[in-house]
């Protein structure tokens, strides 16, 4: 049974985590609002500190600075919260002998390949959220202990502000969405996400050897591709009998019509091939996770 530091408890990704990560041991929990230990990204002592405290044989960071198009005029932050923190936290790890493991993006891609990416393929981010999210990668191969970095993508859920939860929104003001339907990747439901963690931590738990040894990158994500127009039209599909709901379709718009501070890629899609091949790991189709998700928020809607 693991001692597990999770910083981040409150994200999407961390919300899942308290669930899924119970089962492999004790959780302790860490970040700005818990009522655990205190973490502040921005403030390297406290990861320090906390490490130090809880003296984990697990940290997982679920906590990150996401505000993509804000990032561009908030690059120094981002670049605190994504780049220069988990790097603080891989080398405190590394001294208390923990294992790392650390949520990266899509976003580290320029999106100029159509097929999947995979984890042997170079990066190149065209935003500063992307930049900062290698840069965080970058510190945590640095360091020299044991991470599993493993990058997703889309991730949307039932709590925090996400596309699904906008879309919801605006399908009860609004009669026709208008969604860009030129940029490709894949939905992640956070709760699949986290159940995909502690899948790999128990996978590695029975592989002792590797364990103690481990340095790898993932691709954590979904099957399938899609864009974030038929995204949008999935979701009514599912919700649009629901009461209050207005909205009768979803018109595509081009990235061109829809103008953003933030540069996205054009194709992100994540090639898990090796998650698959290493651990015997896949998650499901997005379309399968999405109904999953949307028949817990429950219908009609309360």
């Amino acid at each position: 049974m693991h001692r597990i530091l999770l910083i981040g408890t409150t994200g999407q990704i961390g919300r899942e985590l308290q669930g899924t990560l119970a089962p492999l041991g004790t959780i302790i929990p860490a970040g700005l609002f818990d009522e655990g230990l205190r973490v502040d990204l921005a403030e390297p002592e406290t990861i320090e500190s906390a490490i130090r405290e809880a003296a984990p044989d697990v940290v997982i960071n679920a906590a990150a600075y996401t505000a993509v198009d804000q990032a561009e005029s908030e690059a120094g932050l981002a670049k605190h919260i994504n780049a220069d923190a988990p790097g603080v936290m891989a080398e405190a790890a590394r001294r208390a002998g923990a294992l790392l493991i650390h949520y990266s993006t899509d976003y580290v891609f320029d999106g100029s390949k159509k097929d999947g990416y995979k984890e042997t393929d170079v990066p190149n981010p065209i935003n500063s959220y992307g930049r900062s999210k290698l840069a965080g990668e970058r510190a945590i191969e640095a360091v020299g202990g044991r991470y599993l970095i493993l990058r997703t993508s889309w991730i949307y859920g039932l709590h925090g502000r996400n596309f699904l939860l906008t879309m919801l929104s605006r399908a009860k003001t609004q009669a026709s969405l208008r969604v860009v339907d030129d940029q490709f990747g894949t939905p992640n439901w956070s709760r699949k996400v986290a159940e995909g963690t502690a899948g790999i931590l128990s996978a590695f738990d029975d592989r002792p050897e590797r364990l103690q040894s481990v340095a790898e990158t993932y691709h954590l994500s979904a099957q399938g591709e899609t864009s974030w127009c038929r995204f949008a039209r999935a979701i009514l599909e599912i919700v649009g009998d629901d009461p209050g709901v207005v909205a009768q379709k979803v018109e595509a718009v081009t990235t061109a019509d829809y103008p953003t501070p933030a540069k996205r890629p054009i194709h992100s899609l994540l090639d898990c091939d090796k998650l698959k091949r290493d651990l015997g790991i896949q998650l499901a189709h997005w379309k399968q996770s999405l109904g999953d998700c949307l028949w817990e928020r429950g219908r009609p809607e309360t």
